[in-house]
């Protein structure tokens, strides 16, 4: 391993203070794009009313400023899947009554309503610290390509679950693709394509520069394809949030990608008598883990990939996997799992 440990990381971080003096000191300071995962709202089964999210999203917001204080342009992404999962049952329940919300409407709803969340907790939060910044939701579109071979196979579960009957009756009037998911049930299923361009980030890189806080790209982004003349067309289709926040990373040209999940570093043989946690990679060594199998396709898999691609992409950039809590040690460099060219 590269001897560049976590407390490289910290040499990232922006130098001379904090951003507490106001807008004006955080014009061209360093980007941090943070791709906040969904246990930020929803901590359990027993906790997913919306003033339970709301309640996790302001805790998520209090070591968000510890970000914000230590000098970082922050743009915050988001996950959703239980929450288009919530809008999806109703719309079944509602069957027969009131139209069935199309997923490309679900996930602009979703950003609505989490950017309200986060926008509100993280003003208030500012204002208890004294720090003098302006936030901001922007509904976001990310184009995907139609080709991508995700449509001929939709294979990511969304919604609830159903007995076979039921999804199949719905599969015929509605036009969707079903699949068993495990012994719990049947799912709708949908296509997941790579993220192409961020129709907003020209938008989000400038405000990002003048110190204004970006809630943006919630989920992924509105999936949406491109006409030959240019027109912008809704698909049904989710976009891993991850992909797209290294995407928009990327194209806003910025230094840093922190993805808060839930642990506070990333491991190999997670769970196993040899357990092994991680401080330090370089993009060689996270390859070759993944190549290896030890990150879940389904867990800390998309993570390191997203992460992988940015500092390919950004010379110089860096990446970081930690937890909420966390984020203000880490980026001390005294705690997360750290990765770099």
């Amino acid at each position: 391993m590269s001897a560049a440990g976590p407390s490289q990381g910290a040499n990232n971080a922006p130098s001379g203070g904090s951003a507490a003096a106001g807008t004006d000191a955080s014009v061209g300071a360093p980007i941090a794009m943070v791709a906040v995962g969904g246990n930020a709202l929803i901590r359990d089964a027993q906790h997913t009313s919306l003033q339970d999210q709301y309640d996790a999203v302001c805790a998520t917001a209090a070591h968000m400023v510890d970000m914000i204080a230590a000098g970082w342009n922050v743009v915050l992404t988001h996950g959703n899947g239980p929450q288009v999962g919530f809008i999806l049952r109703r719309s079944e329940i509602a069957t027969g009554q009131v139209p069935t919300v199309p997923i490309r409407y679900a996930v602009a709803d979703t950003q609505g309503a989490i950017g309200f969340m986060f926008q509100n907790a993280m003003v208030n939060a500012l204002k208890r610290r004294d720090i003098d910044r302006q936030v901001v939701t922007l509904v976001t579109q990310t184009v995907v390509d139609t080709k991508d071979p995700a449509f001929a196979k939709p294979d990511k579960p969304v919604g609830s679950f159903m007995n076979e009957d039921l999804a199949r009756q719905l599969a015929a009037e509605l036009g969707w693709t079903v699949m068993q998911d495990g012994n719990r049930g049947w799912r709708r299923t949908i296509a997941s394509p790579q993220p192409v361009r961020v129709i907003e980030a020209p938008i989000i890189e400038r405000l990002a520069r003048e110190g204004i806080i970006v809630i943006a790209l919630g989920g992924g982004g509105i999936a949406v394809e491109e006409t030959t003349n240019g027109e912008l067309h809704g698909v049904e289709a989710v976009i891993d949030k991850d992909r797209a926040a290294a995407l928009l990373a990327i194209e806003m040209k910025a230094d840093l990608l922190m993805i808060p999940t839930g642990v506070e570093r990333v491991a190999i043989r997670y769970g196993q008598p040899d357990e092994k946690w991680l401080y330090d990679l370089t993009v060689a060594d996270a390859e070759r883990y993944a190549a290896e199998g030890h990150f879940g396709a389904g867990s800390m898999g998309p993570k390191i990939e997203a992460i992988v691609r940015f500092v390919n992409a950004r010379s110089g950039a860096r990446g970081v996997i930690t937890n909420v809590e966390s984020i203000a040690r880490a980026l001390k460099g005294e705690t997360g799992t750290w990765i770099h060219a």
